[in-house]
C-alpha cells in the first residue's frame, strides 16, 4: 500500500510539473459597434533572449505561431475589414507570416483549437498586412491586445521591443 501511495505522489508531481511548464494564457476583448472581437493566446516569456533572436530563424514565407502551447484563437461575431481584406464572422487560429524584406502578414486560418505548431496552410483563409514598429518599453511576455482606434479597432502584437499591428473596422 505504501508503494502505491508513493507512485501516486510521484505521478502527481510529474503532472504538476507539466502543467506549470505551460505558458500562461492571455485574452483580450473589444466590443465595437455591438460586435464582439476577442483573442485568446499563450504568453511565452523571453527569459533573457531577444525577440530578434527568437524570430531570426524564420525565413520569408515561414509562419510564427503567435503564442505558446495551444493555437491562438481569434473570434468575431460579425464580418471585419482589415485594410480591404474581409474576415468573415467565425473563429480562427492566428499566425504571422514573415515576408521578404522583414515585413509581416497576419494570417487567419479556419482551423482552430489545435496545438500551436500544427499549422495547415491549406486552411489559411485570408491575410492582412501588419505594421511593424519598435517599442520604447519592451515587454517580457508576448501580449496581444485589441484596442479601439478611431471608429474601428486595432490588433497589437507585442513581444520584446517588437510591435506588429493592423487596423480593422466592422463591415
Amino acid at each position: 500500500m505504501k508503494r502505491f501511495f508513493m507512485v501516486v505522489l510521484g505521478l502527481g508531481a510529474v503532472f504538476t510539473a507539466l502543467v506549470q511548464a505551460q505558458s500562461a494564457r492571455g485574452t483580450s476583448q473589444l466590443i465595437l459597434n455591438g460586435i464582439k472581437v476577442s483573442v485568446e493566446y499563450g504568453r511565452p516569456s523571453l527569459r533573457g533572449r531577444t525577440v530578434q533572436d527568437m524570430l531570426a530563424q524564420l525565413s520569408p514565407g515561414d509562419f510564427w505561431r503567435l503564442g505558446a502551447d495551444d493555437s491562438t484563437t481569434f473570434s468575431t461575431t460579425a464580418d471585419l475589414d482589415f485594410g480591404g481584406v474581409k474576415v468573415p464572422k467565425a473563429d480562427y487560429s492566428l499566425w504571422a507570416q514573415k515576408e521578404a524584406g522583414g515585413s509581416w502578414k497576419l494570417v487567419f486560418n479556419t482551423q482552430h483549437g489545435q496545438y500551436g505548431t500544427e499549422h495547415e496552410p491549406a486552411k489559411d483563409l485570408v491575410s492582412a498586412s501588419l505594421k511593424q514598429t519598435k517599442l520604447a518599453n519592451p515587454v517580457e511576455e508576448l501580449t496581444i491586445s485589441l484596442v479601439k482606434q478611431g471608429s474601428g479597432g486595432e490588433i497589437r502584437i507585442q513581444w520584446g521591443d517588437l510591435q506588429l499591428a493592423a487596423d480593422f473596422n466592422t463591415k
